[in-house]
């Protein structure tokens, strides 16, 4: 069994957010590879298609450990089966990078993924937000893209579900 997981938050609020890039890939590849629709679950929305979890975590990105556990806990999920796509504000926007055993270099989504599974065993995707702005950090995460970074976005989004699929 597989898990992948999107980091975001939930709510009209966060929707069109660069903290919500995770989702985005999700919906993306739950459709391009239909599977069911979401479904609440746990602390999450889950789809479940052949040996493959899609999870949203719905307990906001700080607190998204709770949910990646009950799922892997739950579902007797191995860490190393386990791939988490979430935003990067070190990253260009467009970009992405896979990576596995690494620390949470200040995303507090991974941060509480770590604490509560007790490694860093797990893969990621992580998808640039670009951090050239002169606003701090809570603010740029929470900045919805301009029209000619969608582009860039939409493309990154593509990218990262031909990636899972190879996963």
């Amino acid at each position: 069994m597989k898990l992948i997981v999107g980091l975001g938050n939930y709510g009209k609020k966060y929707e069109k957010t660069r903290h919500n890039y995770g989702f985005f890939v999700i919906d993306e590849f739950a459709k391009r590879n239909n599977f069911p629709k979401f479904k609440p679950a746990l602390f999450s929305l889950l789809s479940i298609k052949d040996d493959v979890i899609l999870a949203k975590p719905q307990t906001y990105m700080n607190n998204s450990g709770k949910a990646v556990k009950a799922i892997a806990d739950y579902y007797q999920i191995e860490p190393e089966n386990i791939i988490i796509v979430h935003d990067d504000a070190d990253i260009d926007i467009g970009k992405i990078k896979e990576g596995k055993n690494r620390g949470s270099a200040g995303h507090n989504g991974i941060k509480s993924i770590i604490d509560l599974l007790g490694t860093k065993n797990f893969k990621r995707l992580r998808m640039g937000i670009n951090n050239s702005f002169d606003s701090p950090l809570e603010d740029i995460v929470l900045k919805k893209f301009s029209k000619e970074e969608e582009i860039l976005v939409s493309e990154a989004i593509n990218e990262a579900c031909s990636i899972l699929e190879k996963k």
